[in-house]
């Protein structure tokens, strides 16, 4: 795992929010790998000093082949008010970034669907109308760029179902560059999917002040291309 030194995006004494590698856990699961939380802690206790167990907090997560923002607290004060954010509709604002293998179609920009998550196969599926057990999921898009091979997705995330914006665009016929469990028609040599979380604002938990955060995707030909059309 990469120095997490060298990907603080923030940090102060109550976050620190990293830019997180595709294929990283932000905290462990049955595969016992080692995780994002603990490199942050080892950081946090080389650089600070700090004896025994470290506090860090984790308010929200990404999904393992996803890259991109993820917000950690460094006190209980910090998590739960955090936490509290991310529960509420507009408590933090997040954006993604996707490269998709043909447009999907639509109209309006805010998109809704229902979503149903299947446990077994940790999988969500969306649908058009409310199903037994689903959830609404909504999200706001635009089309971001293109390139001979793929097209850039800007998306705000409006709600935090499981797999929300794998699954809505899937069912919008549009998949993400190497997410196969969604349709993509092969895999990212690393195992990555080109789903990044680009940035995030709120207000902060504690300071009471705006947080703004943007966050690059990782170095690879295509998220480059895209990159330096911006």
């Amino acid at each position: 795992m990469n120095d997490v030194k060298h990907r603080i995006l923030y940090e102060d004494n109550h976050l620190i929010i990293i830019n997180k590698l595709p294929g990283e856990l932000v905290q462990k699961d049955k595969s016992g790998d080692s995780t994002l939380a603990d490199a942050v802690k080892d950081y946090l206790r080389v650089t600070y000093n700090k004896p025994g167990n470290v506090f860090l907090g984790i308010p929200h997560r990404l999904d393992r082949p996803t890259s991109g923002i993820v917000v950690f607290a460094r006190t209980e004060k910090a998590l739960s008010r955090m936490s509290a954010l991310f529960k509420q509709g507009d408590g933090v604002k997040k954006w993604y970034w996707a490269v998709v293998d043909r447009l999907p179609e639509f109209t309006n920009p805010l998109i809704i669907h229902h979503v149903v998550r299947d446990a077994k196969k940790n999988k969500s599926f969306a649908y058009a109308s409310a199903r037994k057990n689903s959830k609404e999921a909504r999200l706001r898009l635009s089309i971001a760029g293109a390139s001979k091979s793929y097209y850039l997705l800007e998306i705000e995330l409006l709600t935090g179902r499981h797999h929300q914006i794998r699954s809505q665009l899937s069912a919008m016929g549009s998949h993400i560059k190497g997410d196969i469990k969604y349709g993509s028609a092969r895999t990212n040599k690393d195992g990555s999917i080109h789903l990044h979380a680009h940035r995030i604002e709120f207000i902060h938990p504690v300071k009471n002040e705006p947080v703004v955060i943007t966050a690059l995707p990782p170095k690879d030909p295509v998220w480059d291309y895209f990159v330096s059309q911006r």
